[in-house]
């Protein structure tokens, strides 16, 4: 069974907080153990504006089941081949980007599902933990259990969002907040009054169909508004954080005699 997809879809269906973060230009498969060491609940490879190799993240993927860490894949686009290839990689889920109709989540659901209910051609690395190849294999350890998040990214996706989030393939919305804000005429100003009204309006549709929006990246803000699925950031922000963070500390005012006080103290 795709244990790590099935762990990740059942915390989303309480109203715990879920976390995770973003591999854009870092990723590496020790990742996966760092972010599930830290306390982090999944962890997402970026191939839409990411660089990394098919090898890599199959790699990436394979630690992730290993370690029963879920790692999901962000595609290119909803287009068939590149689904497939997706698939063959072996992820948890997929972050769809730029999402408007359900006609698209509709081509996804053909190319991640095996005949008869889909028109799936499977082969590769990805694939070789399974038991057997037969269809309700397929169907009962990984079909059953896969994630599919369609970003909002676009004013048509939002005015599609409760269609959206009825699909019955759809675990979660997801909010594309920059390309949101460039399509709606406020590129980057997320305090705008029509962004914010989108912003809720998706929530909103998730929320009618009982499912929760993947929003990132002040989590604090998010969670204090509601949402318990988020981000905190890409693999470079939040290590560029921590060392800046790391910094302040050092320079602020009294930390040379806390440092003073801590040394004389070494661990034991």
């Amino acid at each position: 069974m795709l244990k790590p997809a099935a762990e990740l879809k059942a915390k989303l269906a309480t109203d715990e907080p879920v976390i995770g973060m973003m591999a854009t230009d870092q990723a590496w498969p020790l990742l996966v153990e760092i972010c599930r060491n830290s306390g982090l609940d999944y962890l997402i490879i970026d191939r839409e504006h990411g660089h990394f190799s098919d090898e890599l993240v199959s790699r990436i993927c394979q630690v992730g089941r290993l370690a029963n860490f879920p790692v999901l894949l962000r595609t290119v686009s909803c287009e068939t081949s590149i689904i497939r290839r997706a698939m063959d990689l072996g992820p948890c889920g997929l972050l769809l980007p730029c999402v408007e109709t359900t006609d698209q989540i509709d081509q996804v659901q053909e190319a991640v599902l095996m005949p008869p209910r889909g028109r799936r051609r499977p082969g590769g690395m990805g694939n070789y933990w399974l038991g057997n190849y037969q269809y309700e294999t397929w169907k009962s350890d990984f079909e059953d259990h896969f994630i599919v998040i369609p970003q909002i990214e676009s004013l048509a996706g939002v005015k599609n969002a409760p269609s959206l989030a009825a699909h019955p393939f759809v675990t979660a919305l997801g909010l594309g907040p920059y390309d949101l804000s460039a399509d709606l005429g406020c590129c980057w100003d997320p305090e705008n009054e029509e962004y914010q009204s989108a912003v809720e309006q998706v929530k909103t549709a998730a929320d009618g169909a009982g499912k929760k929006v993947w929003a990132g990246t002040d989590a604090p803000a998010l969670r204090a508004r509601g949402f318990t699925f988020l981000w905190i950031g890409t693999t470079t922000s939040v290590l560029s954080g921590a060392i800046r963070q790391s910094i302040r500390d050092i320079n602020a005012p009294g930390s040379a005699d806390q440092r003073a006080q801590a040394s004389d103290h070494p661990p034991a």
